[in-house]
């Protein structure tokens, strides 16, 4: 793939944990598309991010999907704000409250619409570029995806 001209920069370790990338819009917009992909269960765009320097997007796909290994890493290595962003689209007050004390606009209106608040959704058609409105929306089909697994008792213990 021709990704190489988008490979993230090496970061300089003296800094905060906090990791600089705070909202999917620091991102470049095909970067966003691809994590979208990857969400939807894209391995070779999954392999591509984990491998070029976009590590937190790939374990945030796994954390959408309920893995706990994958919140723990986010949360070890100073991705705080993509832990805040997921849960709070679980519907998570607190998590929510986090994101707009650290005024994470684009994350609190993506995770409020991937939980259905439609204010949010229209927020985002005017304040947010497509690349953020298609994550979002595939992010929450992926979310739904998940609940209705796990209410449906044909597919209990899967």
């Amino acid at each position: 793939m021709a990704f190489n001209f988008f490979k993230k920069k090496p970061e300089n370790t003296t800094k905060s944990p906090l990791k600089l990338v705070m909202n999917p819009v620091d991102y470049h917009p095909k970067i966003v598309l691809a994590w979208s992909k990857a969400v939807e269960g894209n391995k070779d765009i999954l392999e591509w991010l984990t491998k070029n320097g976009y590590e937190e997007l790939a374990v945030a796909c796994w954390a959408i999907r309920l893995d706990d290994d994958a919140r723990t890493w986010l949360m070890k290595n100073g991705y705080p704000q993509l832990m805040a962003f997921i849960n709070a689209a679980e519907g998570n007050e607190s998590a929510l409250k986090w994101l707009e004390k650290y005024d994470m606009q684009v994350y609190l209106h993506m995770a409020k619409a991937i939980d259905g608040d439609i204010d949010s959704y229209f927020w985002l058609q005017k304040n947010a570029s497509p690349d953020v409105f298609i994550l979002t929306k595939t992010i929450e089909r992926v979310k739904d995806e998940i609940e209705e697994r796990h209410r449906d008792v044909h597919k209990f213990g899967d």
